[in-house]
């Protein structure tokens, strides 16, 4: 709907209805493929008539000049089709790509790399697989599938216990089985969350290096960890070197460059 609206004038103006012709995918970059089955499920709905010839699997690595698929059928359909099936392609094979670089610093160390809800408006379901192909994994999906206390959440609650108090309160009176994950913005934070308990994971945010191995001694694997904020390729294996649980990287999802694809034709 957003990108053919009432038609594709340029190739109905251009290209014989009836014409057949087939296109590469080309690789111009280096990275991890992501998007290829969304890519066939697009080409299916344009025209289900059109053949397609896998040669690279979501996942793989892959270098410049690689060649992922061959499409071949209607020409008005392939060019109908080529734009979104090289948007998307291009946007998780990015995220999927930052993720292995992440993933592959810290991959001494037991910490799993962890995605946030930091993604593209009605996008996240492909940022997040796009995660997972590169190696990473999901944090809650969205604002339903986990309690999550962080600092706003403290302040307008009026303070740590009473936000943990009401969290397991609501979970009792809804039925529901939900973890609680709160966050932690100083040791002091720490050591009230621990004298508390009732919560499933304690979040380290923006803690300096030397605070991070402190809290997840003082943790002591009594709870999950994970660390969140100032995480760069070049601080992430310090991070995980604390014997944290998760780290979460905000950057995987809203700062991956999109990797460099083209379909051209064969």
């Amino acid at each position: 709907m957003e990108d053919i609206g009432n038609g594709d004038h340029t190739s109905l103006a251009c290209i014989p209805y009836d014409a057949e012709s087939s296109a590469i995918l080309k690789v111009k970059d280096n990275g991890i493929l992501a998007g290829m089955e969304e890519a066939f499920l697009v080409f299916s709905m344009i025209d289900n008539t059109l053949q397609i010839e896998s040669y690279l699997q979501d996942g793989a690595a892959i270098k410049h000049g690689d060649i992922a698929f061959k499409v071949s059928g209607k020409a008005q359909s392939i060019l109908k089709a080529e734009r979104l099936v090289l948007n998307i392609m291009q946007r998780m094979s990015g995220i999927a790509t930052l993720t292995n670089r992440f993933v592959k610093a810290a991959e001494s160390y037991p910490a799993k790399i962890l995605d946030t809800r930091k993604t593209t408006p009605n996008f996240r379901y492909f940022e997040k697989k796009a995660v997972k192909i590169g190696g990473g994994k999901n944090h809650r999906f969205a604002l339903y599938d986990m309690i999550m206390i962080k600092d706003n959440h403290i302040s307008y609650a009026g303070g740590i216990d009473a936000a943990i108090t009401r969290a397991n309160e609501y979970l009792k009176l809804n039925n529901l089985l939900l973890k609680i994950e709160i966050e932690a913005s100083n040791l002091n934070q720490v050591k009230e969350i621990l004298s508390i308990g009732n919560v499933h994971r304690i979040m380290l945010d923006n803690f300096s290096l030397a605070n991070m191995h402190e809290a997840v001694k003082l943790i002591d694997k009594r709870f999950e960890t994970e660390i969140s904020g100032g995480v760069t390729l070049e601080t992430i294996r310090d991070f995980a070197a604390t014997g944290v649980d998760y780290i979460s990287v905000g950057a995987l999802t809203h700062s991956a460059k999109s990797l460099d694809l083209s379909l051209k034709a064969s």
